[in-house]
């Protein structure tokens, strides 16, 4: 996998043509909404892959950030910036570093789609996990960090904060699987023997250690903010839900499993970051869990998740809709990463 340029997907560019939206339009809106926000002088598209088309609005006395659906026909439940607006507003009121929101709009005349609009966040975007451009002790400091803040957010008090109603409690993992399964088996397009063991073997052998947070979803280096190491800003919500909080770390951990960098774990030690082992004990530390007796089952859940995620691509290629030209190539992704996760199963408790 070849390293990833910070600065090809950070930063902004000028917005595309069909998802312009009108300044003259946007600006009662913000008047009414952002208390002495100013006059909108520029909009800038960001650039990078979100899902939800997401722009940098400069007044002349401040930089907001306008989330949005994307234009055309969506998924009733995909693009949920109404579901973002409310997690990020909610957690603004606790420690876990998110921006301060302004309003959800949902007149499709304001900005041609749903949008929320919050402040803008200045630090550091970074997308390869390596973070090259740092020195050992900045990439220690940040994997400390990463680490300890969704520890923070796994123990917040959803219902507390007016979040009881954000997902279904309980039976997070149990839930997964079953609708993994269904997925993989509604867009399959070959017999894949690692796949089959993992849809028998899974719902058999859950871990009784149910629990309930806010999970994140997607939680990655590059969906944060940073400054001065520390983490000022987690990003990117869409994902988010009520779920198991070992679920949610363990998915953010699987980048020591597939991605080839990680593999050399002197390498790991001479630049400054932790071993799998290493940052799951700091993980343990910063939020009092013990995951040493089911971690190999989390990983096999998520690699066997992601593996159906990656079925769904090859199923639309199969029907000729997959939007991507490296679609098949990253669809087939499935096949080494369902036999990864069934041999974590093998190596770990059918020995």
């Amino acid at each position: 996998m070849k390293p990833l340029d910070d600065a090809k997907f950070s930063g902004t560019k000028e917005v595309d043509e069909k998802l312009r939206i009108s300044s003259s339009k946007l600006q009662p809106w913000i008047d009414e909404n952002v208390p002495n926000a100013g006059k909108i002088e520029t909009i800038e598209q960001f650039k990078g892959g979100q899902s939800n088309p997401t722009y940098k609005i400069i007044t002349n006395k401040k930089s907001l950030v306008l989330r949005r659906k994307p234009p055309g026909k969506l998924l009733p439940s995909a693009h949920a910036v109404d579901r973002e607006y409310k997690v990020i507003t909610a957690l603004y009121e606790t420690d876990v570093p998110v921006p301060k929101t302004y309003g959800l709009c949902e007149d499709d005349d304001v900005a041609g789609t749903a949008f929320f609009v919050m402040d803008f966040l200045d630090g550091d975007l970074f997308w390869d996990p390596m973070i090259p451009s740092m020195t050992n002790r900045d990439r220690t400091e940040i994997y400390n960090n990463k680490n300890k803040t969704l520890a923070k957010l796994h123990s917040v008090d959803y219902k507390k904060i007016g979040l009881e109603d954000y997902g279904k409690p309980g039976n997070y993992v149990a839930r997964q699987v079953s609708r993994w399964s269904k997925q993989y088996r509604a867009s399959e397009t070959d017999n894949i023997e690692a796949m089959n063991n993992l849809i028998d073997w899974l719902p058999k052998n859950i871990p009784d250690d149910d629990e309930t947070t806010i999970v994140h979803g997607d939680y990655r280096l590059d969906n944060m903010i940073l400054k001065n190491n520390e983490v000022v800003g987690i990003l990117d919500w869409e994902l988010s839900t009520l779920g198991h909080p070992i679920a949610d770390f363990s998915y953010h951990c699987l980048s020591w499993r597939t991605q080839e960098a990680f593999w050399d774990e002197a390498k790991l030690k001479e630049l400054g970051i932790p071993s799998e082992r290493e940052y799951m004990e700091m993980y343990c530390e910063n939020s009092g869990k013990d995951l040493s007796k089911n971690w190999e089952f989390y990983m096999a859940f998520n690699m066997f998740k992601i593996a159906g995620i990656l079925q769904g691509i090859l199923g639309r290629v199969r029907d000729g809709t997959a939007a991507s030209k490296h679609a098949e190539e990253r669809g087939n992704m499935v096949f080494p990463l369902s036999e990864a996760a069934w041999s974590t199963i093998e190596e770990n408790f059918l020995k």
